[in-house]
């Protein structure tokens, strides 16, 4: 992938995410984390080889399929970025309404997702009027309430004190416990090393490391 002024973002990787994996990008500021997650959210186009996702190749997305492509994604940001003017409950029944979920039923998933990220009782409360922690949980609700398979989480808690990175953090492993793929971009080793999950550690848009590969390695010898 190659900006047009900018040089290469990333070069010379290769990798497959199973169904149902954690996956942890790590690395430096401008490694090439970020440049990842927005080519599988197909906010970026390659420009060299080949990627696909859930079944769609990134390069040949044709406009009318890059809804249905983000309708399998959940994106989760750094800055929460929620509609200020609207409460909790009405920034995740959004998502919903740009999808053209049949409103009967928007009320319903909307009490479910509050429900699973512990913000329920928040429901009418504005962003203003919750914690950062809470921001994000909110957001995380919103990436989730179309039960996409698939989760992208860029720094979710770069903007969040240890305790609140702790919680949601939790409630990332929780979610993927459940079944969904979950790729988390984080430069917080601290949070990495706590888990057994797989990490990609990329320097220079390049990968130069991969735990898989590793474990692979390390049982092989065994």
């Amino acid at each position: 992938m190659a900006y047009p002024r900018g040089g290469m973002a990333v070069k010379d990787l290769s990798f497959r995410v199973a169904k149902g994996e954690f996956l942890f990008l790590t690395g430096h500021s401008g490694a090439g984390k970020s440049t990842i997650l927005k080519l599988i959210s197909s906010d970026l186009r390659p420009t060299h080889g080949e990627l696909r996702v859930s079944g769609f190749s990134i390069g040949e997305l044709t406009a009318r399929e890059v809804p249905k492509l983000r309708r399998r994604l959940g994106i989760v940001f750094q800055d929460f970025r929620l509609l200020q003017d609207r409460t909790a409950e009405e920034n995740v029944a959004f998502a919903l309404e740009v999808t053209g979920a049949k409103p009967d039923t928007i009320p319903t998933r909307v009490h479910r997702v509050l429900t699973q990220v512990g913000l329920a009782s928040r429901a009418r409360a504005y962003p203003t009027e919750l914690s950062g922690g809470e921001q994000q949980r909110i957001g995380i609700a919103r990436a989730l309430v179309n039960d996409p398979p698939i989760l992208l989480a860029d720094e979710p808690t770069g903007n969040l004190d240890e305790r609140s990175s702790r919680g949601v953090f939790q409630l990332l492993r929780d979610i993927n416990t459940g079944g969904t793929c979950v790729v988390m971009a984080t430069h917080d080793l601290a949070l990495v090393r706590q888990t057994q999950h797989r990490v990609i550690e990329l320097r220079e848009g390049s990968m130069v490391f991969d735990s898989a590969e590793e474990r692979i390695a390390t049982e092989g010898i065994s």
